[in-house]
């Protein structure tokens, strides 16, 4: 089948783009690996509009099934390739090709690896990239978050309900998360925060035992069961590093209308070089990327 557009992505930008693009009657398919996308891994959301509280899985549904409800197609897959051909998309699939006349590329950011030795040896037997998925596997043992954003301190929070320890360290002396959420952290009794140091070695047998961090020219191993990495995401740019255009952070380069530097081609999101990261802005783009691709296909009838 042709579609008007495909959306790569099924997080908030995602989800948006093709509500929009839905509701102006062009045949959308959404291509992801995960419904929801990062904003499943938050437990609590208290800064979108018309919500003073809701959970990122619960937004994740409310975004997928309004898609749904306009008309638009679901398929759980993972891309590994990309080319235009006569002027129609082909995208690769694990699972099958697929073709549209459009696309929107929202499929977000992976998160950013701390390149310390025993990190990769130990993923999924202690290191972690998402505490909300995670964390019960930590009740009453000791554990690390390393980062000084939002996701730390909500990671952080988190554990300190779970774990019976938590160490959040972070390689400088000031937070860039929220001060609402910094204070929350502070307030928790098991939370011990840790600033300008760095993690140097993540250490075990099987599992995780032990970790080493360098502070004021000091090496200091510590026990612990668990280590929570959360220090950002970065886009995953082998799919598209010769696609579209991209700035010196890796980020697709969009106009105002969303486009890209392909003709056809329109991105939202995490992904883009859009300064700020929030859900909101994500569902922001994606709103002016549906309406623009609307546009572009309907010009092109």
């Amino acid at each position: 089948m042709l579609y008007d557009v495909i959306v790569i992505g099924g997080g908030p930008a995602g989800m948006t783009a093709a509500i929009y693009t839905s509701r102006r009657m062009l045949k959308t398919l959404v291509i992801t690996k995960e419904v929801g996308g990062q904003v499943i891994k938050t437990p609590d959301i208290e800064n979108y509009p018309g919500f003073d509280l809701i959970s990122g899985s619960e937004l994740a549904i409310k975004f997928t099934n309004q898609a749904k409800k306009f008309g638009t197609k679901l398929a759980i897959d993972e891309i590994q390739h990309l080319e235009e051909k006569s002027s129609e998309f082909i995208i690769t699939g694990i699972n099958k090709k697929y073709q549209a006349k459009s696309l929107i590329l929202a499929f977000g950011k992976i998160p950013r690896k701390l390149k310390v030795k025993g990190e990769d040896q130990f993923k999924g037997k202690g290191v972690s990239y998402c505490a909300t998925c995670d964390a019960p596997f930590f009740k009453h043992k000791v554990v690390v978050v390393n980062g000084g954003g939002n996701s730390a301190f909500d990671a952080a929070l988190l554990l300190a309900k779970i774990a019976g320890k938590v160490y959040l360290i972070h390689r400088r002396n000031e937070f860039r998360a929220e001060e609402v959420l910094i204070e929350k952290v502070k307030g928790m009794k098991n939370v011990e925060i840790i600033t300008g140091a760095t993690i140097h070695e993540i250490k075990g047998d099987e599992v995780v035992k032990s970790l080493v961090y360098h502070k004021d020219s000091k090496e200091t191993e510590i026990d612990v069961d668990g280590v929570f990495i959360e220090i950002g995401y970065i886009v995953a740019d082998g799919l598209i590093k010769d696609f579209v255009d991209m700035d010196e952070k890796n980020q697709i380069k969009v106009n105002k209308d969303q486009s890209t530097s392909r003709e056809g081609v329109f991105a939202a999101g995490d992904l883009t070089n859009s300064y700020y990261k929030q859900i909101v802005i994500s569902a922001g783009e994606g709103a002016i990327a549906g309406l623009s691709t609307a546009k572009y296909v309907d010009e092109r009838k």
